[in-house]
């Protein structure tokens, strides 16, 4: 068969030298907001399936063991290496975009021996929203929903912006709910309470809340044995408040500083209190 009215492909890029030209790639990762925590995804038509590793997940979802499916009869290769899949895990995504965000949900295979620091999405998940990458002078992705929302390859400054913007909201509603009651000391600095705040909000999966009661949180579960027959152990035979002169003007202090808080407050002995008031009674 003869082909006529052949033209070459013009190149958007500078030719690379011979032999050279795999340099010339740009990857399809972009980054996303996950768990109120940044993340990166990989958009990846050829990948033989939605996945992500274990220790990357452990560092994004910290309770991501709660929320699992099971896998029946499933086998994956990459290339020439066996996949192991351990569980399908489902998580919800947020793309930044500045006039606008994307909410996607996607199941994901967790791998135990999978080396990519990243997610992987798959080109099922890509036909079933509708993403298309663009290979244009400046790489974008965008979804068919609305084409007019282009997503940058790699992630553009502004767009950190609105990451940083998500984070915010979601940080403000956080200590709008948690410390509507809290008594923060009046003797910190402005720095040092938003200092504070920050930790708490960072690592506010180790708290208990309102939905989730003290002794609820897994792996949080305290068991404790107490001995109340004779012969007492030498803990039990201690006296009940220190005796020594710096161990008691320690304890002073402390009380001290959690009355400043209106965390405690003292009480005569003869005084009824409800057993929710933490109080000392002197």
């Amino acid at each position: 068969m003869d082909l006529i009215h052949v033209q070459d492909a013009k190149m958007q890029k500078t030719k690379p030298a011979r032999g050279k030209f795999y340099t010339a790639g740009s990857s399809c990762i972009t980054n996303i907001v996950t768990n109120n925590r940044e993340a990166n995804i990989h958009l990846d038509s050829g990948a033989f399936c939605t996945c992500v590793e274990k220790d990357y997940l452990d560092n994004i979802y910290t309770n991501w063991q709660d929320k699992l499916m099971p896998i029946e009869g499933m086998k994956f290769s990459s290339a020439s290496q066996n996949m192991h899949p351990l569980v399908i895990f489902e998580a919800v995504m947020i793309l930044p975009h500045p006039s606008g965000r994307i909410r996607l949900k996607a199941e994901f295979f967790v791998m135990n021996n999978c080396t990519s620091q990243h997610f992987i999405l798959e080109n099922d998940y890509l036909n079933i929203y509708g993403i298309d990458i663009n290979n244009h002078k400046n790489r974008y992705f965008n979804i068919v929903e609305n084409k007019r929302q282009k997503f940058a390859f790699p992630i553009e400054k502004r767009d950190i912006t609105v990451i940083r913007q998500v984070k915010n909201v979601i940080k403000e509603k956080f200590v709008s709910d948690q410390f509507l009651e809290a008594q923060i000391s009046p003797e910190l600095t402005p720095e040092m309470k938003q200092e504070h705040i920050k930790i708490i909000f960072e690592y506010k999966e180790a708290f208990a809340f309102d939905n989730e009661p003290l002794g609820a949180i897994k792996d949080h579960e305290v068991e404790i044995m107490l001995n109340v027959e004779r012969p007492y152990s030498p803990l039990l035979r201690r006296p009940a408040y220190p005796a020594s002169p710096s161990s008691r003007e320690a304890l002073e202090i402390h009380i001290n500083e959690l009355m400043k808080l209106v965390n405690l407050r003292k009480g005569g002995h003869s005084e009824e209190v409800e057993v929710t008031a933490p109080v000392i009674i002197v």
